[in-house]
C-alpha cells in the first residue's frame, strides 16, 4: 500500500533486548542431523537468520524455516537505496506473518520521488525438516499490498552438521518463486499472472486471482554458520528487479549474492553483502521472545503456609464461640490488612463465620492474578483462627468482583511440598461467578482508593506521512482521577505540547466519508494545551454473571457523548456476549469543550471466544462512526506473562472506492508487560496499535473503561492457564 495521504497515528514499539538470534549456514554435503539432535543446542543456534525482507531466509530469497513460536524479530536493511523495516511474529509453530515498512529513492511512481510502501507477509511450514526430509514452506509476500513486493514461492531448506568435517551447521534452500520473485522467469504457465499486483486501485486487498500464477523462476542458495558467532551466506537470487533498474535506482550485473553475518549478541545479528553484482547492503536483526524477559522476574518469596495445630495437640485453639462477637471481623480485617499489603494485595471486604471466610481484595502489584490468589490464600492462614476451612476469594477489578476461587484450608497445608502441588491444589478448587454483593461484609475505610494522579512526558509518534515517514509530539501529560463511590470514577488528562512536528504536515483529507478520523491532522494542529479526556462513569455487577458500565464525557480525541455496556461473562464459560451503544459528537479541533455540528449512534453486539492456548477470539458487529455498519474479526494470541499480539479486520458496506487508500481498516494490537523489561512485579503495561493505513470506514468510537478486559483475567481460565504460580 503506497502512502499518498493522511498522516497515521501508531505506537512505536520499544524494542528490547531478548532473544537469541538466529544461526544458518553455507556449504554442500555432511552429516545429516535431526531436529531432536538441533533442539539440544544453544538457543542462538536453533533459530533461522532473517532475509532483507526481514523473514527467515537467506540474504534476499526466503528459506524453508520457523522461528521458535511465539518469536518477534526485528529487521532493518538497506541496499541501493531501498531500505526495508520488518515486524515478524510467529504466530503459531507452523504459521509467520509480518508487516514491513518499505522505501525506494528516486524510484518516481504515483508522484512521488522517493516511494513508500508498507506490506504484509504470511508462510506456512508444510513441512517440519527431519532426518531425512527438508522443512518445506509456501509463502505470500506482499499478499495485501500495492504489488510492488507481490510474490510467491514454495521453498524447502535442509541443515547438515559438520558437513565434510567443517566446523557449524550448513543449510541448503532451494525454491521456486512467482510474481516478484519470477521477473525473469523461466517457467511460463498457460494462464498468465495479473500484472499489478492487485485487484483493486487501493491495495489492501488480497489478491486471490494472482496467486501462484504468471513466470515462475528458481532461487537457491547456502548458508553456513561457522561458530557461533560467524555466519556465510550465498544465494542465486531470482528477483531481476526489473522496475528499479528501469527507474536508474540499481544496475544489477549479476544474480549471485553474498554475504556475512555476525552475532554480536543474543539478540543481535548484524550483516554486510555484495548484492547482485553491484551494489553493497547491510542487514540488522533483532529477536525478542516473550517467554524469554530481558530482565528475570524477581519476586520476593512468599512465606510457608502456616499449619493449624490439630485439635487433639490444641482444642482451645479450635474453639468456635470467638465467632459470636459482634466484633471478631473488624478484628481480623484489622489484622489482615497489613498482611495483604506486604504482598502487594489490598483488602476489599471481608466476611467470616467460624468455617469459612471470604476475602474480597484488589490485585496491585502481580501481573499473574494466580500469585495473588496463591498469597492472599497464605495471609488469611496465617490470620484466621484454625476453626476456618474454607476459604473463598474473589478478585476485585474497579469495584467489580470478577470471580470467586474456593480453597480448603486443609488441602492448602497438605499439598504446598508435594511434587505436583499445583496440580493437586487446582483439581480440589472450585471456581464460580462472584456475587454482586458479600452479606456480612466489614470494609476498611479506603476499600477504593479515592483519588489518584499522574505528571510526566509523553511522545506521540505519528508514522506513514510518504514526505516524512517519522513525525512526533512531545510534552506534559497529567491525569487524575477520584472515585467518590463504590463503582463510581471521574476521571480526565490534559496534554500540553512542548515540541513537535506532527501539525507540520500539509496532508489533508480527502475522504468522501463524514471525515470521523482523517481530519486527525486538524486536531494535531490545534492548541498546544488539549483536553484528551474527562468523563464520568459508573460500572457494577446486575447479576452473578453479568457486568454493566456507564460513561458520559469527552470520551476520547475527537469524540464526546455518552456510551453504555452490557456484558455477560461466567467464570466458567469460554465464550462472552456483549452489547455497547453510544451516542456521540465530534469534538472541536482546538481540543477544549467545544464540539462540532456531526453526531452519531453508535454500538456494536460482540461475541468473545477463548480458544485455549492463549488464543481469543473476538467478533464485533455494529454501526460505526461514519454510519457505516459491518464487523471487526480480532484474533490475540496472549503469553502468560501478559504479553499479546493480535490482528484485527474490519469489513463495511463502505467500498473500497470510498473507503479509500488501503480498502478496508485493519491492523496489529500489540501488549508488552513494564515488568518484562524492569524484572519487577508490576501490573503496568505499554500497549498499542499500528495500522497501515487510517481511513474513516470501521472507525470505532475509542471508550475508556471496556468491561471485557477488565473481567477476563480474573477468571477461571485465564488463572488455569497460569495455576503454577499459584504457589509463587
Amino acid at each position: 500500500m503506497p502512502l499518498h495521504r493522511t498522516t497515521f497515528q501508531a505506537f512505536t514499539l520499544k524494542t528490547a533486548k531478548r532473544i537469541a538470534v538466529m544461526c544458518a549456514a553455507i556449504a554442500m554435503t555432511g552429516q545429516l542431523a535431526s531436529a531432536d539432535e538441533k533442539s539440544t543446542r544453544l538457543l542462538h543456534k536453533n533459530q533461522p537468520s532473517q532475509n532483507f525482507y526481514g523473514l527467515p531466509g537467506l540474504i534476499d530469497m526466503p528459506s524453508a524455516e520457523a522461528l521458535p513460536d511465539g518469536q518477534f524479530a526485528v529487521t532493518l536493511s538497506y541496499f541501493a537505496g531501498i531500505s526495508r523495516n520488518t515486524i515478524t511474529f510467529q504466530a503459531t509453530p507452523r504459521l509467520t506473518a509480518s508487516f514491513r515498512y518499505a522505501g525506494t529513492k528516486d524510484f518516481n511512481i504515483g508522484g512521488f520521488v522517493d516511494y513508500r510502501d508498507r506490506s504484509f507477509d504470511i508462510r506456512y511450514l508444510a513441512v517440519r525438516e527431519k532426518r531425512y526430509m527438508p522443512a518445506l514452506a509456501v509463502g505470500l509476500q506482499d499478499f495485501a499490498g500495492t504489488g510492488i513486493y507481490s510474490g510467491e514461492y514454495v521453498v524447502a531448506t535442509k541443515t547438515f552438521n559438520n558437513p565434510l568435517s567443517l566446523p557449524g551447521t550448513i543449510k541448503v534452500t532451494a525454491g521456486v518463486g512467482w510474481g516478484r520473485l519470477a521477473d525473469g522467469g523461466v517457467f511460463d504457465p498457460a494462464r498468465p499472472r495479473f500484472t499489478g499486483g492487485t485487484s483493486g486501485s487501493n491495495g489492501g486487498s488480497p489478491s486471490y486471482d494472482t496467486w501462484f500464477r504468471g513466470k515462475a523462476s528458481p532461487f537457491a542458495g547456502i548458508e553456513w554458520q561457522v561458530n557461533d558467532r560467524l555466519g556465510l551466506k550465498l544465494e542465486y537470487s531470482s528477483d531481476t528487479y526489473d522496475r528499479e533498474v528501469r527507474q536508474g535506482v540499481l544496475e544489477r550485473k549479476s544474480n549471485v549474492n553474498f554475504g556475512a553475518e555476525y552475532q554480536y549478541s543474543e539478540r543481535v545479528r548484524l550483516g554486510a553483502y555484495y548484492l547482485y553484482g553491484s551494489e553493497f547492503g547491510i542487514n540488522a536483526q533483532i529477536q525478542l521472545n516473550p517467554r524469554r524477559a530481558l530482565n528475570p522476574l524477581r519476586i520476593s518469596a512468599p512465606r510457608a503456609v502456616v499449619v493449624r495445630p490439630t485439635r487433639k495437640a490444641n482444642p482451645e485453639a479450635w474453639r468456635t464461640d470467638w465467632a459470636q462477637s459482634a466484633s471478631a471481623p473488624t478484628q481480623l480485617r484489622d489484622l489482615l490488612m497489613p498482611e495483604l499489603q506486604n504482598q502487594g494485595l489490598k483488602l476489599y471486604a471481608l466476611s467470616v463465620t467460624a468455617s469459612s471466610a471470604e476475602l474480597r481484595f484488589i490485585n496491585q502489584r502481580y501481573q499473574s492474578d494466580s500469585i495473588a490468589v496463591g498469597r492472599a490464600a497464605r495471609s488469611l492462614a496465617r490470620i484466621l483462627p484454625p476453626s476456618v476451612e474454607t476459604f473463598k476469594l474473589v478478585i476485585v477489578q474497579n469495584d467489580l468482583p470478577v470471580s470467586l476461587v474456593t480453597i480448603r484450608r486443609s488441602d492448602l497445608e497438605a499439598l504446598e511440598f508435594q511434587p505436583d502441588a499445583a496440580d493437586a491444589l487446582f483439581a480440589v478448587t472450585g471456581f464460580g461467578d462472584a456475587t454482586p454483593q458479600l452479606v456480612g461484609e466489614v470494609r476498611p475505610e479506603d476499600a477504593t482508593p479515592k483519588f489518584s494522579y499522574s505528571i510526566g512526558p509523553y511522545v506521540d509518534p505519528s508514522y506513514f506521512d510518504p514526505d516524512k515517514p517519522v513525525r512526533a509530539d512531545a510534552g506534559i501529560r497529567a491525569a487524575a482521577s477520584y472515585k467518590f463511590a463504590p463503582g463510581w470514577k471521574l476521571a480526565g488528562s490534559i496534554k500540553h505540547r512542548l515540541i513537535g512536528n506532527i501539525g507540520d504536515s500539509t496532508r489533508t483529507s480527502n475522504s468522501v466519508l463524514p471525515r470521523v478520523r482523517t481530519n486527525g491532522l486538524l486536531y494535531s494542529q490545534g492548541s498546544t494545551t488539549r483536553l484528551s479526556q474527562l468523563y464520568l462513569s459508573k460500572q457494577w455487577k446486575p447479576g452473578n454473571s453479568t457486568y454493566a458500565r456507564v460513561t458520559a464525557g469527552y470520551l476520547e480525541q475527537m469524540f464526546a457523548g455518552v456510551s453504555g455496556e452490557l456484558l455477560w461473562k461466567p467464570s466458567a464459560s469460554r465464550l462472552a456476549l456483549g452489547v455497547e451503544a453510544n451516542y456521540v459528537k465530534q469534538r472541536d479541533f482546538d481540543g477544549a469543550f467545544g464540539l462540532l455540528d456531526y453526531t452519531v449512534a453508535t454500538g456494536h453486539v460482540s461475541a468473545y471466544y477463548e480458544f485455549g492456548n492463549g488464543y481469543h477470539g473476538q467478533l464485533d458487529v455494529g454501526r460505526y462512526l461514519a454510519g457505516d455498519i459491518g464487523g471487526t474479526v480480532t484474533l490475540t494470541r496472549e503469553f502468560r506473562n501478559g504479553w499479546a499480539v493480535g490482528g484485527f479486520f474490519t469489513l463495511t458496506d463502505v467500498s473500497s472506492a470510498d473507503f479509500g487508500e488501503g480498502s478496508f481498516d485493519k491492523g496489529i494490537n500489540l501488549t508488552i508487560p513494564v515488568n518484562w523489561f524492569l524484572g519487577k512485579p508490576t501490573q503496568r503495561t505499554i500497549s498499542t496499535t499500528i495500522r497501515p493505513i487510517q481511513r474513516d470506514g470501521g472507525a470505532r468510537l475509542i471508550v475508556p473503561g471496556r468491561l471485557y478486559e477488565q473481567v477476563r483475567g480474573a477468571q477461571k481460565k485465564a488463572l488455569s492457564s497460569d495455576w503454577a504460580r499459584v504457589w509463587e
